[in-house]
C-alpha cells in the first residue's frame, strides 16, 4: 500500500510538471522528489517497523553465515536459559554408555533424571546429548550435575567460541564441529563437561559424529575401557577435531578444479566460486583457530582430572589442530594467488583486444589521410597543380593499389614484430 502511496504521488509529480518545466530540468526536479520521498518512506518504515524487501543474495543457502551465535536480549540476567525457537532445531536424543575393564551398558533415549543413579557407580559413564536441549533437560541436568548456570547458557546458545574452563572438580570444554552436508560447510558446537567418573557431552544438529567411539567401547580389548573418563575427553576431542580433515580434502579438491578453470579461461563463474571459497576458509579460520589454544591448555595437566598417561595423547591432538590450521592458512593463501591470477588473466585478455583494435587503428590512419585528403573538393580548371591526378584514367585504381600495399606492408612489419 505505501508503495501504490508513492507511485500515485509520484504520478501526480509529473503530471503537474510535465507541461510547465523544460525537460532537462524537469528530469532533475523529478529525481530529487522522488528521492525526498523515498528517504521520507525509509523513516517510516523505520519508526512502523515496516520492513523493507531484501535482495536475493545468489548462493546464500550454500554459504556459511558472517553471525551465527545465538544470543538473549541486552539486558537479561546471567545464566538465563530460552527455549530455542526455529525449524533448525533438532529433537533431543540422550544415550547413556556407563563402562569399565570387563562390561558396557548401552541405554538410548534416557531421560535426564535418570543419569543421577549412575553417579554412584564405581564405573565410567559417558552421556551424550543430541540435538538442541530442552530447558528442563538442560537444569536436571545441571542439578543431577552440580552444572553452573552461566556453562548451561554456553551449550543452549550455540556460537560460542572455543574455550576451556576450570572449576574445581570439573572441566568445561566448548569445541567445534566441521562437517560437508549438501555441498555446503556446517559449523556445529560440541560441548564436553569431564568430571571425576563421568563424562557429558552435548552436539548440536542431527548429525553424530561419535558413532566410532561407541563401537571402540564395546570391543572387549579397547584401550579406552582400561583409561578413565579424562581419556574418554580425549577421543571426543579427536574425533571432532580430525572432522577438519574430510573437510579440507574437500576444499582441496575444489582448489585443483578451480585452478584449472581460471588458468583456462575467464567467467564470473570462478570469480565467484573464488570469493565463496575465501570467505569460507576465513570464516571456518576463525571458527578453528582458538580450538588450538584450547588442547593447549589440556596437554599442559594442570588439573587434576587429566592423567599424566593422557597428556601424550593430547599432544597427538595438539598436532593435530596445527596441521588444520596451516592447511587453512594455505589453502586461503592459494584463493588469494587464484584471485591474482584472475584479474591477471582478465588484464591479459583486455591486453589483447586493445592490441588488436591498436592495430586496427594504426592501419586505417594511413588510409583515412589518403582519403582525406582525395577527398578535397578542388576544382582541377583552376590550374595545373589542382589535383591533376584526378583526371588520370588510372588515378582511383593506383590509389587503391596504394592502400592495399599500405596493408599489407603494415600487417607484416607488425607480425615481424610480434605485435600480433
Amino acid at each position: 500500500m505505501l508503495f501504490s502511496q508513492l507511485d500515485l504521488k509520484m504520478n501526480v509529480e509529473f503530471s503537474t510538471h510535465k507541461t510547465s518545466q523544460k525537460p532537462l530540468v524537469h528530469n532533475l526536479l523529478l529525481i530529487t522528489r522522488y528521492s525526498l520521498l523515498l528517504c521520507d518512506f525509509k523513516l517510516y518504515s523505520i519508526a512502523t517497523n515496516y520492513a523493507l524487501p531484501k535482495p536475493n543474495v545468489i548462493g546464500q543457502g550454500n554459504t556459511m553465515a558472517f553471525f551465527e551465535k545465538r544470543y538473549h536480549p541486552p539486558g537479561t540476567a546471567p545464566g538465563t536459559l530460552t527455549e530455542v525457537q526455529g525449524d533448525h532445531t533438532s529433537p533431543l536424543q540422550i544415550r547413556l554408555i556407563d563402562f569399565d575393564k570387563n562390561q558396557v551398558s548401552l541405554r538410548e533415549n534416557i531421560e535426564a533424571s535418570e543419569c543421577r543413579a549412575y553417579l554412584e557407580n564405581e564405573t565410567i559413564t559417558w552421556i551424550h546429548v543430541q540435538g538442541n536441549p530442552t530447558k528442563v533437560a538442560l537444569k536436571e541436568l545441571g542439578k543431577s550435575f552440580s552444572l553452573h548456570s552461566l556453562v548451561l547458557e554456553d551449550i543452549l546458545n550455540t556460537g560460542q567460541r572455543p574455550k576451556i574452563e576450570y572449576f574445581d572438580d570439573q572441566i568445561f570444554v566448548i569445541m567445534n564441529l566441521p562437517s560437508v552436508e549438501n555441498d555446503s560447510v556446517n559449523i556445529q558446537q560440541t560441548c564436553f563437561f569431564l568430571g571425576k567418573d563421568y563424562l557429558i557431552s552435548f552436539c548440536v544438529g542431527d548429525f553424530t559424529p561419535f558413532e566410532p567411539i561407541v563401537k571402540r567401547l564395546q570391543d572387549q580389548g579397547s584401550r579406552m575401557r582400561s583409561h578413565g573418563a579424562d581419556f574418554l575427553l580425549y577421543s571426543l576431542l579427536d574425533v571432532v577435531i580430525d572432522q577438519g580433515f574430510p573437510l579440507l580434502e574437500n576444499f582441496s579438491f575444489q582448489l585443483e578444479e578451480l585452478e584449472e578453470q581460471v588458468i583456462e579461461s575467464v567467467g564470473k563463474d570462478a570469480l565467484r566460486k573464488i570469493h565463496t571459497i575465501k570467505r569460507e576458509l576465513i570464516l571456518i579460520r576463525r571458527m578453528l583457530w582458538p580450538q588450538r589454544e584450547v588442547i593447549n591448555q589440556l596437554q599442559r595437566g594442570d588439573h587434576k582430572l587429566i592423567h599424566t598417561d593422557t597428556l601424550i595423547y593430547l599432544r597427538d591432538c595438539y598436532d593435530h589442530t596445527i596441521q588444520i590450521i596451516d592447511l587453512l592458512e594455505s589453502y586461503r593463501d592459494m584463493t588469494v594467488s587464484m584471485l591474482d591470477i584472475y584479474l591477471s588473466n582478465v588484464s591479459l585478455k583486455m591486453n589483447e583486444v586493445m592490441r588488436v583494435l591498436t592495430v586496427i587503428s594504426t592501419i586505417f590512419i594511413p588510409l583515412t589521410f589518403i582519403v582525406g585528403v582525395y577527398g578535397m573538393n578542388f576544382d582541377r580548371s583552376a590550374g595545373p597543380w589542382s589535383m591533376p591526378e584526378l583526371g588520370w584514367s588510372f588515378g582511383y585504381p593506383l590509389i587503391w593499389v596504394i592502400m592495399l600495399v599500405l596493408v599489407v606492408g603494415m600487417l607484416a612489419f607488425f607480425k615481424r614484430r610480434g605485435w600480433f
